[in-house]
């Protein structure tokens, strides 16, 4: 329920605190009062876009404020959701407006974006204005009113579910298609590149090896004589290291019974003797083992060559890259490979979900069929009262020819105003003010569906009066007892009906003409009724008039 509204520096209003009661109110004012603005400024609040040229000529910020009560209507998920503060008694819409164009929107004073505001104040307050009246013929707008009241609110969570996991595997069998396709086309050089890795025969760590063997076969006879000449200074016949150690060693060892020192230098002796010997049979092998071999030597090069085109190829720098990149292609050519199980398996679980939702769309449309029949019959029985003693009214199905987020319904407002007319779309044969007639009877009729706290007709009755009006009056003052109803109405038929009335009219002050709104006493509405029925001039006819419509309300 909408508490209270307070607006400062808006087009026209200074400064503007206003409470609001629960039940059935109405606004009047003259023409150009300023209604509209007011309505525009609850429109800000509640997420609408706005510009700087809302703001009052001559200020820099404007400042709309909303208190809403939210006793009843459980919207602690919402808040939890957009992790705001929540507040079970109240809730604060804010707006402020600056003059560079600039906007920042407040839920119970936390900055939020305007889609949260926007979303929120759906949930507050509907306001229903004449050009929401070409809702009547959206196909949209009429499925949601069957749903509501077919009370279809679990079975269309349940039925978006499925349909958000029906797109979503549709979404991966395109992708996963588009991708094999794209994929075998590059089969046949992956597969290429892969057998010629595989049949390199890759082994980490060879390069290495072979290029040391390259370096010892290009250059076997002088290592081979290098080795010789080794062998030969260490252990030859004459002069050799070790034969020189060993009568060193022996002079050594005649000296320890006559100078104790020589034993130390004997052991070292001994040893170096040892190590010298034991190089010196080492080389003497490795020199057997070293052999100038061609064939060998080719093969090395050949080898060497095959891996360096490869390395070349790919652009890579070692045999270990190599073989990365031959593992990178296997790992792709399993991946093709499995692609067709892939997609099989993606098709049987796309073929089960659309199954489910056929069917899930099949209870939802039969669950509608169902209420629309009470639905044509309930609002042909509130209609006929407001002027139209011959409508007629039908709801038409038709399939559509694959499921969408709303199930498989394609809806039809039909309507004929008379007799022998045939049944038409709504939007196609009905008047402005039959029109406005029928929104207002449903609106009334889904009201008792919806947890809506508020709800505001902006000149819903245009083009209707007289007795009519006093009806549309009697289903506006019947709603207030459910829900907060506001009518903003130019008939007093109307006007008279409301629990509150409040008055929008235009103050000239010293600077500035200013847009006011007060709440009316008893007299003051006998004569604004009265001025609705006469005009400028009130007369004592008017006066009585407006006293009997007051008095007649309840």
């Amino acid at each position: 329920m909408l508490k209270s509204l307070f607006i400062r520096n808006f087009v026209l209003i200074d400064s503007l605190d206003i409470k609001f009661d629960k039940g059935f109110s109405v606004i009047t004012g003259e023409t150009g009062a300023g209604k509209s603005i007011i309505l525009g400024a609850l429109s800000l609040v509640l997420g609408q876009r706005a510009d700087g040229k809302s703001i009052k000529n001559g200020s820099e910020k404007c400042v709309i404020e909303a208190v809403f009560d939210v006793s009843r209507y459980k919207l602690e998920e919402f808040f939890l959701t957009n992790d705001l503060e929540y507040d079970a008694e109240i809730c604060i819409l804010r707006r402020e407006l600056f003059a560079s164009g600039k906007s920042r929107a407040f839920v119970n004073d936390s900055p939020v974006p305007l889609s949260v505001v926007k979303e929120l104040g759906s949930r507050l307050i509907d306001i229903h204005s004449q050009h929401q009246n070409l809702l009547l013929g959206d196909n949209r707008f009429q499925l949601k009113v069957i749903d509501v009241m077919a009370e279809n609110d679990i079975l269309l969570i349940l039925y978006r579910k499925e349909y958000s996991r029906y797109l979503f595997l549709k979404k991966e069998l395109k992708e996963l298609t588009e991708k094999a396709l794209q994929t075998k086309q590059e089969e046949d050089y992956v597969r290429f590149q892969l057998e010629q890795l595989t049949d390199a025969g890759l082994v980490a760590g060879e390069q290495e090896e072979l290029e040391q063997e390259l370096e010892t076969l290009s250059h076997a006879e002088e290592i081979k004589g290098s080795l010789y000449k080794i062998t030969q200074l260490l252990d030859g016949e004459e002069q050799g290291a070790v034969q020189l150690i060993k009568e060193a060693l022996s002079t050594a060892d005649s000296l320890e019974r006559y100078y104790p020192k020589a034993k130390e230098i004997a052991e070292r002796l001994r040893s170096a003797y040892i190590d010298m010997n034991d190089l010196a049979s080492e080389t003497d092998v490795l020199k057997e083992d070293i052999e100038f071999n061609p064939e060998r030597l080719d093969w090395v090069n050949e080898r060497l060559n095959t891996l360096y085109s490869l390395e070349q190829k790919h652009r890579v720098s070692n045999v270990e890259e190599l073989i990365e990149l031959q593992e990178k292609y296997n790992e792709q050519l399993k991946e093709i490979d499995s692609f067709d199980e892939q997609i099989e398996s993606l098709k049987k679980q796309l073929e089960v979900s659309h199954r489910e939702l056929l069917q899930q769309a099949a209870v939802l449309s039969e669950q509608r069929k169902i209420a629309s029949k009470a639905i044509a019959t309930q609002l042909v029985e509130m209609v006929v009262p407001l002027g139209m003693p011959n409508t007629r009214f039908a709801i038409d199905f038709v399939p559509k020819q694959e499921p969408e987020s709303d199930g498989m319904d394609e809806i039809r407002f039909m309507f004929s105003a008379n007799k022998s007319a045939e049944l038409q779309p709504v939007a196609q044969t009905a008047s402005g003010g039959e029109i406005s007639r029928l929104m207002l009877c449903i609106k009334a009729m889904i009201a008792g569906f919806t947890a809506l706290p508020a709800i505001i007709f902006d000149e819903v009755d245009t083009g209707v009066s007289g007795d009519i009006a006093d009806k549309m009056g009697d289903i506006m003052q019947e709603l207030g007892t459910k829900m907060q109803v506001f009518a903003i109405t130019h008939l007093p038929q109307i006007a008279a009906k409301g629990k509150d009335h409040y008055f929008v009219y235009k103050e000239d002050t010293d600077e500035r003409t200013v847009t006011r709104i007060r709440k009316m006493n008893k007299e003051e509405r006998v004569k604004e009724i009265a001025r609705m029925l006469s005009g400028a001039s009130l007369t004592s006819a008017s006066i009585a008039n407006a006293k009997e419509l007051l008095k007649a309300k309840n």
